[in-house]
């Protein structure tokens, strides 16, 4: 008989709880139990472990009874990453390796039939979340992922490309070791790669109202609405936004590495570079927010610290739509099951596009529209106000003639662009401690304060235009945002006479 306890940790969202593979060894009939509320990915480990044992030369017991338990046992496990943690409590607990020298590890890691070792999804976040708990552990975990997991500072990681790797590690006193594959070794932290390399604005000619637009959304951290007829640049300009952004720091490029890992979708030569998401129309709500059983991260949360891209916003499914409107505000999204909950960041920054009526030509200098104002209202009507009052900048994006545009000289630089909104968006830091976007009640009031001409022109505005408090308050945010652009402590009426300006309705006939 015999029992054995390893450490590995499950994903819930981007949590990592602690698990602990219990294995027990008794007389009996032979049999394979491996309970804890395993989905159908953990059972099949089974097969792999016996498989992994016996084709690395070691000896699996058959005819014992054996039990594997993976506490909690109402916490749901998914994915190969116990198989490395199931096969090494059966060497210990059969005596094969010692098992009082488990004590301080964990491990996590999918078993080929050969014994290799195969990455798995979310090492980063099982990294953050083992330095996050202050555990004096050291993670082992296959060469890909130990790669990932060791961009957390502090964390010792150590890399195996096979079995008998870790097995070697902790074989008893006078046993000689086996024949490795690799070998076993800790990761250095990888070297910060340089600046990430953006596309440049400069590629975009002329539309320097759309460009204000986006440099102000990028000092601010504002959402931003781009409207006008197909062939304008909408779409150059979002995929060059990005660029505008600050550096990441090193806690924010962590969480977005963690997300990305949590998709399989992270590389290491996409450190600290903000992404850029844009999923197509067709999306569903559940592709967007997130979901699925157990929940993973959707759009929104693999835009996290960086862009979320939608273009053709009207085509959209309206329940996809819809689903935007508490993460724009929040910074984060819940998905809530039967049987678990999930939180996943969503941080990010909507740059959308559309175009003002369903053949795409209404106000263009170059073509007529031919839709009737029906057909525009329709087309304009599958947003709804509340998700318009969230997006901070409404921009014109006007259709430049051949002439214009053959003529028009490079646009300034990201660089230039980015270096303004960078001292923008310092200001606006070690005034408040978060960028204008997330100015709301007190805050507001103590940092956006208006004088007597400037509140009676949004007075004004406000009126005439209809706006909800919510839209005032947006155009607020974005007059600060556009006096720290100008260098300026006060809120000028110039500065709110642009911020309104971006707060107009949608064009229509």
């Amino acid at each position: 008989m015999g029992l054995s306890l390893v450490q590995s940790r499950a994903l819930l969202g981007l949590e990592a709880p602690a698990v602990t593979v219990e294995v027990h060894l008794a007389n009996g009939l032979p049999s394979f139990t491996l309970v804890g509320l395993a989905e159908v990915e953990v059972k099949e480990a089974r097969e792999r472990v016996r498989s992994a044992l016996q084709n690395s030369g070691l000896e699996f017991p058959h005819n014992q009874r054996i039990t594997v338990n993976l506490a909690p046992a109402d916490l749901p496990k998914d994915s190969g990453r116990f198989d490395l943690p199931i096969a090494l409590g059966i060497l210990a607990a059969s005596g094969q390796i010692d098992g009082s020298r488990l004590a301080g590890w964990e491990f996590g890691g999918e078993l080929s039939l050969s014994g290799e070792l195969r990455d798995v999804r979310g090492a980063l976040a099982m990294g953050v979340a083992l330095r996050r708990a202050g555990v004096d552990a050291s993670l082992v975990l296959p060469p890909g992922s130990a790669d990932e997991a060791a961009l957390v500072p502090g964390l010792a990681v150590y890399r195996a490309r096979h079995l008998l790797d870790v097995v070697a590690q902790f074989l008893p006193p006078g046993t000689p070791a086996p024949e490795a594959a690799e070998g076993f070794a800790r990761v250095q932290p990888p070297a910060r790669p340089p600046e990430p390399a953006y596309p440049d604005l400069a590629d975009v000619k002329g539309q320097a109202g759309a460009r204000r637009a986006l440099e102000i959304a990028a000092a601010g951290a504002h959402s931003v609405l781009m409207i006008g007829p197909p062939g304008t640049g909408k779409s150059m300009l979002a995929q060059r936004f990005a660029g505008l952004l600050p550096p990441m720091d090193v806690q924010e490029a962590l969480q977005s590495a963690a997300v990305a890992s949590l998709a399989g979708r992270f590389r290491l030569d996409q450190w600290g570079q903000r992404p850029t998401r844009a999923p197509h129309h067709s999306a569903s709500a559940v592709a967007l927010v997130g979901g699925g059983s157990p929940p993973r991260p959707g759009e929104i949360s693999l835009a996290h610290e960086g862009v979320l891209f939608l273009d053709e916003l009207p085509e959209f499914p309206k329940a996809a739509l819809e689903a935007l409107r508490e993460p724009l505000e929040s910074g984060h999204i819940t998905i809530s099951r039967a049987a678990q909950r999930a939180e996943f960041p969503a941080r990010f920054q909507l740059v959308a596009a559309m175009n003002p009526c369903p053949c795409g030509y209404l106000g263009s200098r170059v073509r007529a529209c031919r839709c009737s104002p029906d057909q525009v209202a329709r087309y304009q009507g599958k947003l709804s106000g509340p998700l318009l009052d969230r997006i901070d900048l409404h921009v014109e994006v006007g259709q430049l003639t051949p002439e214009e545009l053959l003529a028009a000289p490079p646009g300034e630089a990201t660089a230039a662009i980015r270096a303004r909104c960078q001292a923008a968006r310092e200001r606006a830091l070690a005034r408040q401690g978060h960028p204008n976007q997330a100015l709301a009640g007190r805050a507001l009031d103590e940092h956006a304060q208006l004088d007597d001409a400037a509140s009676k022109f949004l007075h004004a505005a406000a009126a005439r235009l209809g706006w909800s408090a919510r839209a005032t308050h947006r155009a607020i945010k974005v007059a600060r945002t556009v006096a720290d652009l100008a260098g300026s402590e006060a809120i000028a009426v110039a500065h709110l006479a642009e911020a309104v300006q971006y707060r107009r309705a949608l064009v229509s006939t």
